[in-house]
């Protein structure tokens, strides 16, 4: 019997298995019709890791926290675009790690992202959201497969991420006559200083509307990421829980 054959069983027994679980119900999000036939060992492995990541648990936390509140920023305000990466193979990871391309924060950042659109429109811009609210389990994926001198731009899930708590919100800005998207110092999710909210290079052009994007969202309070000119986190972050509920078990 062949190697990739023997793969192939390998994996869709351990798939039955995973999705015989409890935990299937919380993650299923993380197995998106993976078909290992003529798959390289290589991704077949990458994929094992991804279950091993779901599988896990997210942290246990002390202290109190507010009801969780995660309601849908389109619901609130029509204009924001959704350029939701990670329900596609564009991003870090190479694959769809979301079922839905949706985004949702805890209602206070919601209501703070959409008067901070409202702030943008007579300025001719208004706001694209690549990210907001993140299960727990997508952050561990991506701390999994992210090489140790990345670390800096992914959360470590030991202690969650502020998306974990739908608090963090990843947007940039787009154009309202044209609905494209502006340009920056560097493109989403890219691991380099041109992320860095302070870069120095790119063009003037490109500088100013990062650096606007930033003094609006600040306005509502957000505070930007040190190592992500797109990143921004609530003020209200460390009130909310480390959730791990998928997108479609969100009622609201």
């Amino acid at each position: 019997m062949g190697k990739q054959l023997l793969t192939n069983i390998y994996v869709r027994i351990y798939l039955r298995k995973f999705v015989l679980t409890k935990r299937y119900l919380e993650h299923r999000h993380c197995i998106l019709a993976i078909n290992t036939n003529n798959m390289p060992l290589k991704i077949v492995i990458g994929f094992l890791i991804v279950l091993a990541s779901c599988a896990q648990q997210p942290p246990v936390e002390k202290g109190s926290f507010k009801p969780t509140d995660l309601v849908e920023l389109v619901k609130l305000d029509p204009t924001i675009k959704l350029d939701i990466r990670y329900a596609t193979k564009n991003n870090l990871a190479g694959r769809a790690v979301y079922t839905q391309a949706r985004a949702f924060l805890q209602r206070p950042a919601a209501i703070a992202v959409v008067n901070a659109s409202k702030a943008l429109k007579p300025l001719g811009y208004g706001l694209m959201v690549f990210d907001g609210y993140r299960p727990w389990s997508v952050t561990k994926i991506f701390w999994d497969i992210t090489p140790n001198n990345k670390k800096q731009f992914v959360a470590d899930p030991k202690v969650g991420s502020r998306h974990n708590r739908g608090c963090a919100v990843d947007l940039t800005l787009y154009d309202l006559k044209t609905g494209r998207e502006v340009p920056m110092t560097g493109v989403y999710d890219e691991m380099s200083e041109r992320s860095y909210p302070n870069y120095k290079g790119g063009t003037d052009q490109q500088r100013k509307m990062r650096d606007l994007l930033r003094t609006t969202m600040e306005k509502q309070g957000f505070t930007v990421f040190p190592y992500e000119w797109w990143h921004f986190d609530f003020k209200d972050w460390k009130s909310y829980a480390i959730t791990n509920v998928p997108f479609e078990a969100i009622k609201k």
